[in-house]
């Protein structure tokens, strides 16, 4: 789950984290307010949950409220990668002396923790690690759930010499580290952290990625949740207790275990074929299960016919087939389904 840039922030300042004060607006009159508490000048950034928008012209600095009402109305009118702009941040402006990237999450391959920290922080960072790769850090936990000072001093003295920046950096880390283990992150990163002319250092950006898997312990940060930037079919799936991810291709794919399910995604490729989906009925299953799943595959206009791949131990075979000729007899099912089945209860029906 991703959650706007404000609500990030909102997470970093409870953990201690210095970020420059702002609120949203969803109007021209809430703008003002907050823009004249704050102080001119104030940067205006549009909340969207998709990347490009600095780029799109997403974000202003203006220096009154001529300029403020002028930004503001433009910034509404934009669509960002077909998203509308519903808020806006208006944030105070720092007057930045140096940007650095940093950020916290898993590496998938070496199954660690990693801490990812730059002096070449802001906009092109992803550029900056193709073309001057020399220039990101990366410092891995390796199991651990606090900074090894043994390994961190000599990893973050190659990045700062002095010792003023080497103390803000550990305390930024720890703190993000904090936010990341207590609300279960996938990513958290800052981007850029700068340091302004009177050398203060403030996150003047925030994005936090969470796991789906651990909301049921972040009831707060769940009510977070923007639902629009997520696709309806894999909300009602998981509402429905099925696991969806959705794919680019034309086979629909209903398996059982998401073993299963990833094994039989990779033999419709390597046979020539293009997955339109990753659908997992495992569990305990039920014919009104079978139902939906078909439903919700049907709907995707792209799909030129279904595999249904089963084989069965606490899902049931039979309850499977009950599922499949219920489906015939209630939906418009108007591609080919084929269908193997093995396993439990197979002969009963």
């Amino acid at each position: 789950m991703k959650i706007h840039e404000y609500q990030a922030k909102e997470l970093f300042k409870k953990a201690g984290i210095s970020v420059n004060e702002g609120q949203v607006a969803s109007d021209l009159s809430q703008a003002q307010s907050i823009a004249r508490e704050l102080g001119f000048p104030v940067v205006l950034k549009v909340q969207v949950l998709v990347g490009g928008r600095g780029k799109a012209g997403g974000i202003k600095l203006v220096s009154d409220e001529f300029e403020l009402k002028k930004a503001f109305g433009d910034l509404k009118t934009l669509r960002i990668k077909g998203y509308p702009v519903d808020v806006i941040l208006i944030a105070k402006a720092v007057n930045i002396k140096e940007e650095i990237y940093l950020a916290i999450t898993i590496d998938n391959i070496k199954s660690d923790i990693v801490l990812i920290v730059s002096r070449a922080g802001g906009i092109e960072i992803e550029e900056t690690a193709k073309t001057n790769p020399e220039k990101i850090h990366k410092f891995y936990f390796e199991r651990q759930k606090t900074i090894d000072s043994s390994r961190w001093n000599a990893f973050v003295k190659n990045i700062f010499p002095d010792q003023k920046s080497q103390d803000q950096i550990k305390d930024f880390a720890g703190k993000l580290l904090k936010v990341f283990l207590e609300d279960d992150c996938s990513l958290a990163e800052i981007n850029p952290l700068v340091i302004d002319s009177q050398g203060n250092w403030w996150a003047i950006d925030a994005k936090i990625n969470l796991d789906d898997n651990a909301l049921f312990r972040h009831p707060d940060i769940q009510m977070m949740r923007d639902y629009k930037y997520e696709d309806k079919d894999e909300i009602e799936a998981k509402e429905l207790g099925l696991s969806l991810v959705k794919l680019d291709g034309n086979i629909g794919c209903i398996v059982n275990g998401a073993g299963l399910a990833m094994a039989t995604t990779d033999v419709i490729k390597l046979s020539g074929g293009d997955p339109a989906n990753f659908l997992d009925v495992g569990g305990s299953s039920s014919p009104e299960k079978m139902i939906k799943a078909l439903q919700i595959i049907l709907r995707n206009t792209k799909v030129k016919a279904i595999l249904i791949n089963i084989f069965g131990g606490i899902t049931r075979c039979d309850d499977i087939a009950k599922g499949i000729l219920a489906a015939k007899g209630q939906l418009n099912i108007y591609v080919p389904l084929v269908v193997r089945l093995t396993g439990t209860k197979l002969s009963s029906y």
